[in-house]
């Protein structure tokens, strides 16, 4: 039995040195995230923000828990929750004829979705604060979901559309053959098979609504409204600003998404190479 030997390519070592060196860039700025929490604003200012901590300081932490930051949560877990259940059924409703039927405006539609893609946040926020203002629902939760259904549904049709299409038409025929209509076939065949594409639409499009910024601003005006990302305005004085509690509020507002991701990566994965590979 001869053992044959692996040959030595050079493409595989520079692939290991680069990943390790996009690692050791993201996780940098997350340890000094962690380092600036365990301190106070005291020690910051006198041994500078790259030292280590000279003491194992939780002061931080148990002055965010004890404010308001469970309102800022709750905020952001009512208005992802009510916006991710809005998407995903429009995102399947376009998704499916777009996919599966033929018809003249077929193409012109998807490409209208896939251009609407590349329209940036920024440019529409005066226009969708005077429509909040009109409509009365400026400073309150309900007004960021439209705005974060309408950005979020194109990117969402588009991932929709390509995992719809690699379901196998059998499926739709032996359906039909049972008698099972055009609804049913949606409700019935295509929404359930869909599984790992919407789990991956929830992962993906739920940390983008988290961390959403721009118009969890301009849209609220009271703490009272707000989400958590804005929780930092509480620390954030005129003249100053306490870095070290900033750092913590931020660090407590992804700790979620992280574990969220910990815990999904593989159902995330596995939408997104079931969508690419067609059946």
């Amino acid at each position: 039995m001869t053992k044959t030997k692996k040959r030595f390519k050079p493409s595989s070592v520079i692939t290991a040195i680069l990943v390790a060196f996009w690692f050791v860039v993201c996780l940098i700025p997350f340890v000094f995230m962690i380092m600036c929490t365990l301190k106070n604003q005291k020690q910051l200012m006198k041994f500078g923000v790259f030292s280590l901590p000279k003491s194992f300081d939780l002061s931080n932490y148990v002055e965010v828990f004890t404010g308001n930051i469970w309102h800022y949560f709750l905020n952001s877990v009512i208005v992802m929750a009510v916006t991710l259940v809005i998407l995903l059924l429009f995102s399947a409703f376009a998704a499916y004829p777009l996919s599966r039927w033929k018809f003249k405006l077929n193409k012109p539609i998807y490409a209208l979705v896939v251009a609407c893609m590349s329209v940036p946040i920024h440019v529409t926020l005066l226009p969708i604060f005077m429509m909040a203002v009109g409509t009365g629902l400026y400073d309150s939760i309900w007004a960021l979901v439209g705005p974060y259904v309408a950005f979020n549904l194109p990117i969402s049709v588009f991932i929709l559309v390509t995992f719809m299409a690699s379901i196998p038409k059998e499926l739709e025929e032996a359906a039909d053959i049972d008698g099972c209509g055009r609804y049913g076939r949606f409700w019935k065949i295509m929404l359930p098979l869909s599984k790992p594409g919407l789990s991956t639409l929830v992962i993906y499009d739920g940390v983008n609504i988290w961390n959403e910024f721009s118009f969890a601003l301009t849209l609220t005006q009271t703490s009272a409204n707000r989400t958590l990302p804005l929780a930092v305005n509480e620390f954030q004085g005129q003249y100053s600003m306490n870095i070290p509690m900033i750092m913590t509020v931020l660090f407590v507002s992804i700790l979620p998404m992280i574990i969220v991701y910990i815990f999904t990566k593989d159902k995330l994965i596995e939408g997104m190479m079931a969508g690419a590979v067609k059946g």
